[in-house]
């Protein structure tokens, strides 16, 4: 499968996948700005903060897929940056954006070019949704039930 990328800006960065057998392709921060900053802007994200961050490309995704947006874990665990609002539709045809929050305490410096999340190829299944007159529709009978989060003791 081949997904096409157009480049906004001369210098955003095509996704890369780090390692062969990788499920994910590396995603880039690219500066917005006037041409004479791209290399030298740094983007800020305070602590307990979000931002939008550009990545200076657009995507097609292929009809049937999804782009899910996904942490990349070395970032997640070193930085505390984490991605939010993560799936990039079939229909979407604009620049895509990466959301990310610094969970931690310190403000994170993110500069042109650097790693800030990876993206994943998704199948996804449209389906309808029927409304039914009881909650008794579940053709199995279950031994977890109606437990939740914590039902099982996990710790």
């Amino acid at each position: 499968m081949i997904l096409k990328v157009y480049k906004i800006r001369e210098n955003a960065k095509l996704p890369i996948r780090a390692h062969e057998m990788d499920a994910g392709m590396d995603l880039f921060y690219c500066s917005n700005n006037d041409k004479k900053l791209y290399e030298t802007e740094d983007f800020h994200i305070p602590p307990k903060a979000s931002r939008l961050l550009s990545t200076g490309i657009k995507v097609e995704t292929p009809y049937g897929y999804m782009l899910e947006v996904k942490n990349k874990s070395g970032i997640a665990h070193k930085r505390q940056l984490i991605v939010g609002a993560c799936v990039i539709d079939p229909g979407y045809n604009g620049e895509v954006y990466i959301n990310l929050h610094n969970i931690g305490s310190k403000t994170q410096v993110i500069k042109s070019g650097d790693k800030i999340a990876q993206a994943v190829l998704i199948p996804i299944v449209h389906y309808k949704v029927e409304e039914v007159e009881t909650d008794k529709f579940l053709n199995f009978q279950s031994a977890r039930g109606e437990g939740g989060f914590g039902s099982t003791g996990d710790r």
